[in-house]
């Protein structure tokens, strides 16, 4: 049976305006942004299978073309999924320049998950801060495996004057999933420590990017 046949109240679309998002599963909500099933499946149903085949909707937004590519989507579908993704990110970034102050890690974390996570391969990121601790910018520095060999001091140095930022935080992702940080990531944020300190610049945090919620290298006391 299609959607179309169903009871007016249970549509994905016409629940979603009469109730809200809220009221909508995980599954109906991407009904609704797929607009249609394919062949042999109505769209909750394959919102479903996008949904089991990725492990769930935290995995489907982190990595969408890895995941629409198992179910026989069209590009048309598969645009919407990512341009959705793209949406969200775009709105956190607005919502982060727009705030007064990041007074945490919970300021920035969701922002640089959203940025990071879905990405195959390893970033250096940097949120640029003025004095008070506002948003400048937000950069990709440098992308493989986070180590004495691939982030450059120098590099960083040069970035953080440029943009004549007061502090920083650091983020980097695993694209493993994994959000442990390695003795590698220990070392390098302390050698920026130290050379950014020349210039009058203060490491506030560097975030470790996997599955769940981002670690703070500052709260663990490891800066």
């Amino acid at each position: 049976m299609s959607i179309r046949d169903w009871p007016v109240g249970e549509r994905p679309r016409e629940k979603l305006l009469a109730r809200g998002s809220s009221a909508l599963s995980d599954a109906e909500l991407l009904a609704v942004l797929l607009g249609s099933g394919v062949r042999g499946k109505d769209a909750i149903a394959l919102g479903r299978e996008l949904l089991t085949g990725a492990g769930g909707l935290g995995a489907l937004l982190s990595r969408p073309d890895a995941s629409v590519r198992t179910t026989g989507l069209g590009p048309a579908k598969r645009a919407r999924i990512n341009a959705a993704l793209e949406l969200a990110r775009r709105s956190l970034a607005e919502r982060l320049h727009q705030q007064p102050v990041l007074a945490n890690p919970r300021d920035s974390g969701d922002f640089l998950h959203a940025r990071l996570r879905h990405l195959p391969y390893e970033v250096f990121a940097c949120l640029y801060l003025d004095n008070r601790h506002r948003v400048l910018a937000f950069e990709e520095l440098f992308r493989g495996t986070v180590d004495g060999a691939s982030v450059h001091p120098r590099e960083v140095v040069r970035a953080c004057l440029a943009h004549n930022a007061c502090a920083v935080i650091f983020a980097h992702n695993h694209p493993s999933g994994m959000a442990e940080p390695s003795a590698a990531d220990r070392a390098v944020t302390c050698e920026l420590r130290d050379a950014l300190q020349l210039v009058g610049v203060r490491v506030l945090d560097h975030l470790v990017i996997g599955h769940g919620v981002p670690v703070s290298m500052a709260a663990r006391g490891l800066i």
